[in-house]
């Protein structure tokens, strides 16, 4: 049942003023029958690994990290475009990625047993995925 709530208000002899409006109640009858959550008809589109562009750089000083690592993608059907170091540091192995391609990114930290995995950053290329390896990647 909903009530009308005022508020006194004393305003030289005009009575009592109300403040607040009422508000409505909305009442729910449980038909007994449970509910059903619609189910989407659209699955999320499986990553085909020879579709995505991918980059692998090392930080390190280990020697030739990156293109093995290069390689073992490569094996397991990543389109790998080169290799190279990168001038910077990472906090830990990253793959970042561009712009659709976060689910490519996620499989790839997996196959490479990569778990940092961010967007991409400038100078990295958006339309592919870069991979950086610091000294603590273990191949």
């Amino acid at each position: 049942m909903a009530g009308i709530a005022l508020i006194a208000k004393h305003d030289s002899g005009d009575g009592l003023e109300p403040v607040a409006q009422p508000t409505s109640t909305t009442t729910v009858v449980d038909s007994g029958s449970p509910s059903v959550a619609p189910t989407s008809s659209v699955a999320p589109k499986p990553v085909k690994r020879n579709e995505v562009n991918v980059e692998v750089y090392n930080t390190s000083s280990i020697k030739k990290l990156a293109a093995r690592t290069a390689e073992r993608a490569s094996t397991l059907g990543w389109q790998v475009l080169g290799t190279d170091n990168w001038p910077g540091s990472v906090p830990a192995p990253t793959v970042y990625y561009g712009p659709r391609l976060e689910a490519a990114a996620k499989l790839l930290g997996q196959d490479l047993g990569i778990r940092r995995i961010r967007p991409s950053v400038d100078p990295m290329k958006p339309d592919r995925i870069t991979v950086i390896l610091d000294r603590t990647y273990t191949e």
